[in-house]
């Protein structure tokens, strides 16, 4: 299984940019999606196989991108646009139908699905260096089911903030949390050059050292679960807020934003660990220089709040720098969260048997990623899904990102 993408020169960037406003033949989209989807292991019996698993594929991940939400859409959909897919697609048997569809993504391995998802990424991806990569869990809210016993399907996912991309997800097993699950992430994607972040749940020692290990860059949220240096930070802090951080060098940066209805004034402190005197087992955490202060003040219309977090960093001190990176992670729980469950209906699905909710997710990634890819049409999200479930035309121009090279 090839991993993580291949950085992408700007001469070729530009080069694909140019070519979204291209139309695209039929043939070059034949040959195009073949190369994703042909020679991918049928799970299904021989003398089942009725249709074939590309063309299954393909309507699923159309379907998706046009507003389906479970197999009987999927299904609709392929009705309703037979003639048309008939211009790239066998089709040997016509449209499958909504348990052909089901069946066949309960017993498909999501693994393969995930390397179709790498080896596409390498095609459409620039370079990461110095791009920020929020890592964060999702929980699917329908995927449970009270009378087998399951549980909800859990996901830790990377997020490309700036290109806006779902780099990868891995499921976080049963009995288990995030923390085995970050690692299997992060050996999955190419990340040089890149700045991780991850909430406190993250914040361990061996995934300090492999970030490290593949030439990045992290700021991770310090809470609680790491008691003795929570506290030993907090302290020094408060310690030094009261003597107004006298002879320590420190870097400050302040903003203040007004959105609904309220404004919000974040306060950033950067200081070198040498300052600290030495922190409780440092030297397990690899590449730490800096350790950071962000105070959030909100006014509402009827309450202030203040929040104070700590963080670890591997730049260098400066708040500007760090301030910023901690607001771009923020961004995932605004952006890719947000539009899977409130543009693409995530967690009211209530696919759940087998496989089929991890594979259906990730086709809801490639969906997301694919309709985020095609910028000629300035509008949402969701009005983006609607012309592409009326307008072929403009299905074909979001097909184009799986015809880049």
């Amino acid at each position: 299984m090839k991993k993580g993408f291949a950085p992408v020169s700007p001469t070729q960037k530009s080069k694909k940019q140019n070519n979204r406003t291209q139309p695209i033949s039929v043939e070059h989209l034949q040959a195009s999606l073949s190369t994703y989807f042909d020679n991918i292991q049928d799970p299904r019996v021989d003398r089942t196989k009725q249709h074939l698993l590309k063309d299954i594929l393909i309507i699923t991940i159309l379907a998706v991108i046009a507003g389906a939400d479970g197999w009987e859409d999927i299904e609709n959909y392929g009705l309703s646009k037979q003639e048309w897919l008939e211009e790239f697609l066998e089709l040997p048997n016509g449209i499958p139908s909504d348990d052909t569809f089901r069946r066949v993504f309960e017993k498909l391995d999501p693994k393969i699905l995930e390397e179709k998802l790498s080896q596409w990424l390498q095609k459409i991806m620039g370079s990461v260096s110095s791009e920020i990569i929020p890592i964060d869990g999702k929980s699917l809210r329908g995927s449970y089911d009270r009378e087998k016993g399951l549980k909800n399907l859990h996901l830790v996912t990377a997020w490309a903030s700036e290109q806006r991309l779902v780099l990868g997800q891995v499921k976080v097993e049963d009995h288990s949390n995030e923390i085995t699950a970050i690692p299997a992430l992060l050996e999955l994607i190419d990340i040089t050059g890149a700045i991780i972040t991850i909430d406190a749940m993250g914040t361990q020692t061996e995934i300090v050292r492999l970030i490290r290990q593949k030439k990045a860059d992290y700021v991770l949220a310090l809470k609680s679960n790491h008691p003795t240096l929570y506290n030993q930070v907090k302290d020094w802090f408060n310690i030094a807020r009261t003597q107004e951080f006298m002879g320590i060098e420190v870097s400050y940066d302040s903003r203040t934003e007004k959105e609904h209805h309220r404004i919000e004034t974040r306060k950033a402190k950067a200081v070198s660990v040498a300052s600290l005197g030495g922190l409780y087992k440092q030297e397990q955490w690899a590449g730490l220089r800096t350790i950071v202060m962000v105070e959030r003040i909100r006014h509402l219309w009827n309450k202030t709040t203040r929040e104070v977090h700590f963080y670890l960093s591997s730049l260098p001190v400066d708040a500007p720098i760090n301030g910023r990176v901690i607001r771009q992670h923020w961004s995932i729980e605004n952006q890719m969260p947000w539009s899977l469950d409130v543009t693409f209906n995530e967690d009211k699905c209530r696919i759940r048997s087998l496989n089929s909710p991890q594979n259906f997710a990730l086709v809801r990634r490639m969906a997301l990623n694919a309709v985020n890819q095609e910028t000629t049409l300035k509008r949402s999200l969701r009005q983006k899904r609607k012309r592409a479930a009326m307008n072929n035309d403009y299905m074909m121009q979001i097909l184009k990102c799986f015809c880049q090279a």
